[in-house]
């Protein structure tokens, strides 16, 4: 069969949260299928990454996007009906390759709800992969911002809900991370075919590596220009951090992860608090920890990072936003907690107990092996094409 392939950004390389499942995707469907990508590229690593899927052997379309020149482009939706997030994605030049190369193709494989877009008057068949339900997400943002800003916000949720539910009309399967994930689609959009195919992580990249960790050193990865982990890191080291010394003084934490803003890198000025910025391997800096933290306070579908950790054998304490996608036993596999206070109790505890550590690490690693192998996640991808 041969498949069109529809990504917000280049699927390669898995460098991030959202790559790393679309070259998943990619790299599964190839095994049986003839995959031609299309795909945003955002910048010259994109262009790059284009040109090494085309070494591999995939047929490659990029269309240029300025993500900021885009959105600026895209105020004055705002009084129009028009979600903003399909003004900063919309493109002509997107729309024209995906008709010219459609006519040539079986079937389509649409990753984000702004990709969908581009599918909406194929009569083929498709598939619609909600990365995560963006209406949703941006209704998490109003309500933890004030106004004006909670105002776009929801306005932002309200459009975009009505556009899923176009999408969901229109595609042949709506497809889910997380089984909660597709509860609140059911719920807000009743009716339509759903299935969950969660993400999964590679079990050989990330291992545990015992005999590298260093003493009270706290962790978090994730693409540092991206709100949700943006809010989260600056929330632990205000509120948590301070928590965690006043038993442990010596504690550090690092944020790992690519295109820092500049308020994330003003955390890194404090003592005991590194910002790396882009790192090769983020698997080489969760082996230095002791512990994994995800405290994000805004978040959906399966967290990488989690999952990430969790291989790791590193003990994990997350929020319930952070963690509900994964699926896990608070206790077992990773300590919950949401409040400050929590989460300074839930690390302390972990940093006196060495045994706990190793307890829930481990438990943590065969959990993953168990649910989240990309072999066995994607296995249903087989049937549905």
């Amino acid at each position: 069969m041969k498949i069109l392939f529809l990504a917000q950004r280049v699927p390669f390389p898995p460098n991030r949260g959202d790559k790393i499942t679309t070259w998943r995707l990619v790299e599964r469907l190839a095994r049986k299928h003839e995959v031609t990508i299309i795909a945003f590229a955002h910048d010259e690593a994109d262009m790059q990454g284009a040109a090494a899927l085309k070494a591999k052997g995939f047929e490659t379309v990029t269309v240029p996007l300025d993500v900021r020149q885009k959105k600026i482009g895209a105020l004055p939706k705002l009084l129009a009906q028009t979600p903003m997030t399909l003004a900063v994605f919309g493109s002509k030049q997107m729309q024209r390759e995906v008709e010219q190369h459609m006519q040539q193709m079986d079937a389509a494989y649409a990753y984000s709800s702004s990709m969908g877009a581009f599918l909406l008057q194929q009569d083929k068949p498709w598939v619609m992969h909600f990365a995560e339900l963006d209406s949703d997400k941006w209704l998490q943002y109003a309500d933890r911002h004030r106004w004006p800003l909670s105002a776009i916000y929801k306005r932002e949720w309200r459009l975009l809900e009505k556009f899923e539910t176009r999408v969901a009309d229109a595609t042949t399967q709506n497809v889910f991370c997380t089984p909660l994930e597709e509860q609140i689609f059911q719920d807000r959009i009743p009716g339509r075919n759903s299935m969950v195919l969660r993400n999964g992580v590679d079990l050989e990249h990330f291992k545990p590596r015992p005999s590298e960790a260093q003493p009270e050193h706290m962790v978090f990865t994730g693409v540092m220009d991206y709100y949700p982990n943006i809010d989260g890191c600056k929330h632990f080291v205000r509120e948590v951090l301070p928590r965690v010394r006043s038993e442990f003084p010596q504690a550090r934490f690092t944020i790992v992860g690519s295109r820092p803003t500049k308020e994330v890198l003003r955390l890194g000025k404090a003592d005991g608090i590194e910002v790396t910025g882009f790192v090769d391997s983020t698997a080489d800096w969760m082996a230095r920890a002791t512990i994994g933290v995800a405290p994000l306070r805004v978040a959906r579908g399966i967290q990488n990072k989690v999952l990430e950790a969790m291989a790791m054998g590193l003990p994990v304490v997350g929020t319930t936003s952070a963690t509900q996608g994964v699926g896990a036993v608070h206790g077992r596999h990773y300590l919950v907690a949401d409040r400050a206070e929590e989460q300074g109790h839930a690390i302390r505890g972990l940093l006196r107990d060495q045994a706990a550590r190793e307890r829930v690490g481990q438990a943590a690693r065969k959990f993953v092996e168990q649910h989240h192998d990309w072999e066995s996640v994607f296995a249903p991808l087989d049937d549905l094409f």
